[in-house]
């Protein structure tokens, strides 16, 4: 039976950190001032932006920390594993494409990318299993660690409300809203931490599974 090491803890609590820190600290190191409502994540890593490498290691470390988490959180479906890394990837693309004056391609395109692989995840990282009903199956006995019930369709609300916000802010992204700062600020953050939250309910379950049963 796959089991999460602990040392997947590392990566998935430090991608929110570094998100968050990296844009606190870079809107803080602007001499004129950034308005986080108004202001893009990117326009702090933007070429000829001031102390813009804070938040490009910001970016990067968000991106390693999510392939990190991919390799070590082992229960999850493959599919769902394989977007959180595909977001983790993305990232790092964008790092090496960053924003420049008239635009990029290439950085619209990774950040696309990111935040859809990074809204969907979480749907598809349930294994088959889990989402059989308890004995349909006699080849595959009950699994104490395996989610059920409510938990199974958790991983589907979490889904539903990132792609609301993924849609609230490709509405001030194409509108150019006086929001777009805000809404991606917002997304940006719960993505970064739902893996976090991924990890520590592995972890639980996994305990839960090692803990001895009552009295029969």
């Amino acid at each position: 039976m796959s089991v999460v090491p602990r040392w997947a803890l590392l990566p998935a609590g430090g991608a929110p950190l570094f998100l968050i820190g990296g844009w606190t600290l870079a809107q803080a190191a602007q001499p004129d001032g950034s308005d986080p409502v108004r202001q893009t994540i990117s326009a702090l890593a933007a070429t000829g932006a001031d102390h813009r490498w804070i938040m490009t290691v910001g970016l990067a470390g968000l991106g390693l920390c999510h392939l990190m988490t991919a390799l070590g959180l082992v229960t999850a479906a493959p599919a769902g594993r394989g977007l959180l890394a595909l977001g983790g990837l993305a990232t790092l693309v964008l790092v090496a494409f960053p924003q420049r004056p008239g635009g990029s391609t290439t950085h619209v395109v990774a950040a696309g990318v990111a935040f859809g692989a990074l809204a969907v995840w979480p749907a598809l990282a349930v294994p088959r299993r889990a989402a059989l009903p308890l004995g349909q199956d006699d080849r595959h006995p009950p699994d104490r660690s395996a989610p059920r019930g409510p938990a199974r369709w958790a991983p589907l609300a979490v889904a539903a409300v990132l792609l609301g916000l993924l849609g609230w802010f490709a509405v001030e992204f194409f509108a150019d809203g006086a929001r777009i700062g805000l809404t991606e600020r917002l997304l940006a953050a719960v993505e970064a931490a739902v893996p976090l939250a991924a990890v520590l309910t592995a972890l639980a379950c996994q305990r839960r599974r090692l803990e001895p049963s009552g009295p029969r």
